[in-house]
């Protein structure tokens, strides 16, 4: 309870910190335009999922981001959040993304974005950090908005099929050391406002293809070779805080992750599905 307790005050810290800058924001509205903007957000959620698998043991994290863009489409930023059990990529217990790309307006209701995410794990083991490019595709048509992507990492060692299984991972002996591989990720998103409310509904899903085993460091992008996910929620938003309730969900049963075990697994322990099915929450403050 103390640790859930010092994220709390953090959280409310920061909202405190961002409701005078929204203020302070809304009494310029006569200078003119910057360049330059700058925005970002600090949240707390239930449960890290990146791809519908939990990279935080299906416990609680603290994640936040900065982007600075300019006017031109040119963009940048960090992205970062804490790590447990199988997302910690060799003995990381951060994720730390540097994010790079431009947006191009397309027509009054349609952008293209394109960029690159390289993934960090500081202070893991060797061979973990991987790039992986992206393009998007954003629309919009009244309350509603469609968003379709994908992103495709070149072959990397930190994707690649070192172990072809979860016991060879316990047992510290490389089945393909130094291999590589590629890994495409498409998905499409879909958002609707509800008029006259603070909430907007949301729903995604998406397919991996990848290496179907586990990386240098027992862990891997898309683990099981092939697999979909999917989630259907709805934001809350008052003033500069949103609240999500989601439910998010994998078709990679036991049976599909058992060869990957105990790596793939709540605490690394052989039990515990960290790709199936859960409501996960999150408080939001941007800025």
């Amino acid at each position: 309870m103390g640790h859930v307790m010092k994220i709390l005050w953090v959280a409310a810290g920061v909202a405190v910190a961002v409701l005078p800058s929204a203020a302070q924001a809304q009494s310029a509205d006569t200078a003119p335009p910057s360049a330059v903007t700058v925005s970002g957000s600090a949240a707390i959620v239930t449960d890290y999922r990146f791809r519908g698998v939990s990279q935080s043991d299906r416990q609680m994290a603290v994640q936040g981001g900065i982007t600075i863009a300019h006017r031109s489409g040119v963009y940048g930023g960090v992205w970062a959040s804490n790590l447990a059990g199988w997302g910690t990529f060799g003995g990381a217990n951060m994720e730390l993304d540097l994010i790079g790309g431009y947006k191009a307006k397309l027509a009054d209701n349609a952008t293209l974005d394109v960029g690159l995410t390289w993934y960090m794990y500081p202070g893991g083991a060797a061979k973990t950090d991987f790039a992986e490019p992206y393009v998007k595709l954003t629309g919009t048509a009244g309350p509603a908005t469609l968003t379709a992507g994908a992103a495709y990492a070149p072959k990397q060692q930190a994707i690649g099929r070192w172990y072809d299984s979860g016991a060879a991972a316990q047992a510290g002996v490389y089945d393909h050391p130094g291999a590589k591989d590629d890994n495409f990720y498409l998905w499409g998103d879909g958002a609707v406002a509800v008029a006259g409310t603070p909430f907007t509904a949301r729903a995604h899903v998406g397919h991996s293809r990848g290496q179907g085993g586990l990386g240098p460091n027992a862990t891997a992008v898309a683990p099981t070779g092939a697999y979909w996910d999917w989630s259907l929620g709805a934001d809350a938003t008052w003033r500069n805080l949103t609240l999500n309730l989601s439910y998010v969900d994998t078709d990679i049963s036991d049976r599909d992750a058992a060869y990957l075990r105990p790596s793939f697994s709540k605490g690394q322990d052989g039990t515990g599905n960290i790709a199936g099915s859960a409501m996960v929450a999150s408080v939001t403050a941007a800025f």
